[in-house]
């Protein structure tokens, strides 16, 4: 429902005097609730802008929307800019706001576990994410900084599609997971699984979600690209600037099948490790987070510099 009446006031866009923007985000996330914020409190169309936002699920599949003109902007893991532009283009990939600054998954155990440690995955079965993906290099490396060879010293599932992995783990497989709120928090609820760590604080600042586009979009319209800018920056503010319970009060028409109550939670949760970026620059020492996190789990085709394929003009401006 809010994404049919997104598309329809985006259709509009010409009557109201508002100028369309057609974003395609990864995947539909109370970890990017920034970006529902700036929707639902009217930020974007104060700037002037009409957002058209549309789901499409895996970065392969965004990226592919992006480069083929079926949105203007993409909201996406940065480390599908540089997997698309080591492949060679005359139209690279430009990342130019961050939306999220920390892994946003979650270690979930069957069983309920006081104090634990990472050494207690040693033998056990982990269901984790997709290989290539964010979340499974950054899951690779957390267990590496703890001693743990996540291809030997334990058994490692990573074939299974995004969709499955929490119906997977529900059904039997595995002693631990690897799951983004709300599911985790669901779990807890239901008595299915337990939190006992979080991939974001042990892996620190990274690019983990971010707007970008083609430079030729960029370049052509800016004055909307520092217009978007700007209404993210108010929503990103807003956000920590808000209590939890009302930030949820404001998404919840996005999560219609989620309980006002796990809303709440999820949200508090990644403020308190500051999961949303506070602003939407991208910094240098992020970018290098993130190849580092890249290049050790032998994922990263070339080292880039931060300057290729990052652009924070529109960000700092903002600032100022």
């Amino acid at each position: 429902m809010v994404i049919f009446t997104l598309i329809f006031t985006a259709c509009t866009a010409q009557l109201d005097g508002l100028q369309k923007v057609r974003i395609a985000e990864v995947t539909h996330s109370i970890f990017y609730t920034p970006i529902y914020v700036a929707i639902e409190k009217g930020f974007f169309e104060e700037e002037g802008l009409k957002i058209n936002l549309t789901t499409v699920p895996g970065g392969d599949k965004t990226m592919t929307t992006l480069i083929s003109d079926g949105a203007d902007i993409a909201l996406v893991g940065s480390e599908t800019s540089i997997y698309v532009n080591a492949q060679g283009t005359d139209d690279p990939i430009i990342n130019f706001a961050q939306l999220t600054q920390t892994d946003g998954t979650f270690l979930v155990s069957r069983e309920p576990i006081e104090n634990f440690t990472w050494d207690m995955l040693e033998g056990s079965t982990f269901l984790g994410q997709r290989k290539g993906g964010m979340p499974q290099m950054v899951s690779e490396y957390v267990l590496k900084k703890h001693g743990i060879d996540p291809h030997e010293d334990l058994e490692l599932i990573q074939n299974v599609d995004f969709a499955n992995i929490a119906p997977s783990f529900s059904s039997g497989t595995g002693e631990f997971v690897q799951l983004f709120e709300p599911t985790a928090s669901i779990f807890e609820q239901e008595g299915k699984g337990y939190i006992v760590a979080s991939f974001g604080e042990e892996s620190g600042h990274i690019p983990y979600t971010t707007f970008m586009a083609k430079e030729s979009y960029i370049n052509e319209n800016e004055e909307i690209i520092e217009k978007f800018v700007n209404a993210l920056y108010k929503a990103q503010q807003w956000v920590y600037d808000t209590p939890s319970e009302e930030v949820a009060e404001t998404i919840a028409p996005f999560f219609e099948d989620t309980d006002l109550e796990i809303i709440t939670s999820s949200v508090e949760r990644y403020k308190a490790q500051k999961s949303f970026a506070e602003d939407p620059i991208l910094d240098e020492e992020e970018w290098n987070n993130l190849q580092d996190i890249m290049e050790e789990a032998g994922e990263l085709p070339e080292r880039i510099d931060y300057e290729t394929y990052v652009n924070t003009e529109f960000a700092e401006k903002v600032l100022k």
